[in-house]
């Protein structure tokens, strides 16, 4: 732990930053990215900036276990707004060890500024000087967050108790830092270079903070960041050079600038021309080449038929929490029929995009039984789909899936800092 040696009033800032940001995730239901995309931190210093994001991001992961802290020095707990300063003076107290006077006067002024009564300030203090002296000791033996009702029983459904207690504590650990190279040939010299672990798929992984732009071999487009989960379905789609694949949904990037390095001749699709522009300029960082298309996949030319495509469809995301811990509060799962309906969709509109005998590679990021095990199953049946079995290097016997295909879990490789989950699996279209 860290002790912050600045004045309690240099902190106000970025803390108000922060509790702002909590808000918008937990009350208004708004995902972080949204909310820094529409410059809410713009105006404060990029120190505070980055000290208001970092203290968000952690308050989200760590939600339950603060609650579970104050809960122990007040009779029944406060309205949201005062909750949310308590939340993030905790964490303060109990993860980043922060100097208990700074984090209390900051939460009492914080309390005062948000018009709540004095009475809320008065707790504040009451409560935080508690939480310092006791806080501390209470928490590690405090449960990881469990995922919120609208997500936890789905995800028991696919896994089971046990499994899903092991989720939510690798969400808890957060994540590494994952690279792809654009030479998989030479990643023992990259792992060398990078100070990185060669993974057994073929990722490497950065345990530490990093500046990635300052990284050997950024510049020159030797890698891209990309979590080694994702980048195993572009390996099985196995594309091959000179072949006519299609990157269905392919923002950022990550798996487009996979697929082109094989030499294949790759079309890149995605409905956001936004998105798209990290795609055009990570190809031109790396050197590599696609064709764009921005357009909806749904809409997508039937001019052109495919060897293989890659549809990594749009899903509820719930396999990337330990990435972004404020989904599952932005999200309540009311939109998750539309989303399965959207994926039946693409699967279908993929298949027609393909040659006969061409390959197909869907995947989701998602825990859900419905965004991936009932997809495939039922597009199998719809189509006359055959599975494919992939050789894929540095795959464990127990990521098979129950109707094929890979079931990843965020607590798989636990000892080496998880994976996104996911679901993937081949599909071969009839001849």
């Amino acid at each position: 732990m860290t002790q912050d040696h600045t004045s309690p009033s240099s902190g106000l800032h970025a803390r108000r930053a922060a509790v702002q940001l909590l808000r918008g995730v937990l009350e208004e239901k708004e995902q972080l990215s949204v909310l820094l995309g529409s410059g809410v931190l713009d105006r404060l210093e990029p120190a505070d900036r980055a000290r208001a994001q970092r203290l968000a991001t952690t308050t989200l992961r760590e939600l339950g276990r603060a609650d579970v802290v104050i809960s122990q020095f007040v009779e029944k707990m406060p309205p949201e707004v005062a909750l949310n300063i308590l939340r993030l003076a905790v964490v303060e107290l109990c993860v980043e060890g922060e100097a208990p006077h700074g984090v209390v006067d900051s939460a009492v002024n914080l309390m005062k500024r948000s018009g709540r009564s004095p009475r809320m300030a008065g707790l504040a203090n009451a409560v935080l000087r508690k939480v310092a002296t006791e806080g501390p000791q209470m928490w590690a033996d405090i449960p990881a967050s469990p995922m919120p009702k609208w997500l936890r029983p789905r995800v028991v459904h696919l896994f089971d108790e046990a499994t899903v207690q092991a989720i939510e504590a690798a969400h808890l650990a957060g994540a590494p830092l994952d690279i792809t190279l654009r030479d998989e040939e030479k990643a023992e010299h990259w792992a060398e270079q990078l100070g990185a672990e060669l993974l057994p798929t073929g990722s490497l992984r950065i345990d530490r903070s990093v500046q990635v732009t300052e990284l050997p071999g950024f510049a020159e487009g030797a890698w891209w960041i990309q979590d080694a989960a994702a980048a195993i379905a572009a390996r099985m789609l196995n594309a091959q050079k000179g072949e006519a694949v299609l990157d269905m949904c392919a923002a950022p990037g990550g798996k487009t600038m996979q697929l082109a390095a094989t030499g294949a001749d790759v079309t890149a699709l995605d409905i956001s021309a936004d998105r798209m522009a990290w795609v055009e300029e990570n190809l031109q960082r790396t050197g590599l080449t696609a064709k764009l298309m921005i357009e909806d996949a749904l809409n997508a030319p039937d001019d052109v038929l495919y060897d293989a495509i890659l549809l990594d469809a749009p899903c509820s995301a719930t396999g990337t929490i330990r990435r972004h811990p404020d989904l599952p509060y932005a999200k309540d799962g009311t939109q998750l029929n539309e989303l399965f309906a959207l994926q039946a969709d693409m699967i279908d509109t993929a298949v027609s995009l393909l040659k006969p005998g061409g390959r197909l590679v869907f995947c989701t990021c998602s825990l859900l039984f419905d965004e991936g095990e009932r997809q495939a199953k039922t597009a199998m049946a719809r189509h006359g789909l055959t599975e494919i079995e992939p050789d894929l290097k540095g795959i464990e016997p127990e990521w098979g899936s129950r109707v094929g295909g890979l079931r990843l879990s965020p607590s798989y490789w636990a000892d080496r800092g998880g994976m996104d989950g996911f679901f993937m699996i081949a599909l071969r279209k009839p001849e």
